[in-house]
């Protein structure tokens, strides 16, 4: 049984929205956390204000940890990953767009034997409020679709909002190379492997301070690739290392 929570937050200037989302994790989760805050540059304004935080707030276990692979959300999650030794790990955007009140329930589906948990914005109880149009309907097709083309156990396949167990991700070779298609990439491979996957549903809301880095058009053809694969897998088994 697992009793605590690996939190690994991908940053950039992100000083208007950390103490809250530090706030949020302290008081909506019960289960005791680890936090890892990753950052690409020095100058980043959320480590002062992380530095703030702690300075008022010392119960809080939190790390600021530098990104070992270059700029980008994506290596940041990569570096979050090789940190935490063991255990779970749960990835959590630092503009606090996904509402952390099911990461208990989360940890529970872990408890019961799953080795993933998505956060689903698309399955029952679960909602989207605010973005842009059309990323979050491209977003809502996919999840869905590939929930009843090729099986998959969750309706939101694109939400970053995951936890898994340390022992899945170490035996996931990561290929993505662009942005948050990371956590796609990793339930797509996990699935066709047949590691227990589930989902709980969620509450995404769009940001309020500071500036998106999702990039859309420059993205989606590794999402592309990534649905594809789940299509084709339902059809052809193969092996992904």
């Amino acid at each position: 049984m697992h009793s605590s929570i690996n939190i690994v937050i991908p940053v950039y200037n992100e000083g208007e929205n950390i103490s809250r989302t530090l706030s949020e994790i302290s008081t909506k989760i019960r289960t005791s956390t680890q936090i890892y805050a990753v950052y690409d540059m020095d100058e980043d304004t959320t480590i002062p204000a992380i530095k703030d935080y702690l300075s008022k707030n010392h119960q809080v276990n939190i790390s600021l940890v530098k990104n070992k692979y270059g700029r980008g959300a994506l290596n940041a999650i990569k570096t979050g990953f090789e940190r935490v030794r063991d255990g779970i790990v749960l990835v959590v955007m630092a503009d606090l767009s996904d509402d952390l009140s099911n990461v208990d329930e989360m940890l529970n589906k872990i408890n019961q034997g799953y080795d993933l948990v998505c956060g689903s914005r698309y399955m029952k109880g679960g909602r989207q409020i605010g973005g842009p149009w059309l990323k979050k309907t491209l977003s809502r097709i996919a999840g869905v679709s590939l929930y009843y083309l090729a099986g998959l156990p969750t309706h939101d396949v694109t939400n970053s909002f995951k936890m898994y167990t340390k022992q899945l991700l170490n035996r996931i070779s990561i290929e993505s190379n662009g942005g948050f298609e990371l956590g796609m990439e990793i339930v797509i491979k996990a699935f066709i492997r047949g590691y227990k996957i589930t989902e709980v549903p969620c509450i995404w809301s769009d940001r309020s301070a500071g500036k998106s880095r999702f990039k859309l058009w420059q993205w989606l053809p590794n999402y592309l690739h990534w649905y594809w694969l789940a299509i084709t897998s339902r059809y052809h088994k193969r092996s992904i290392a």
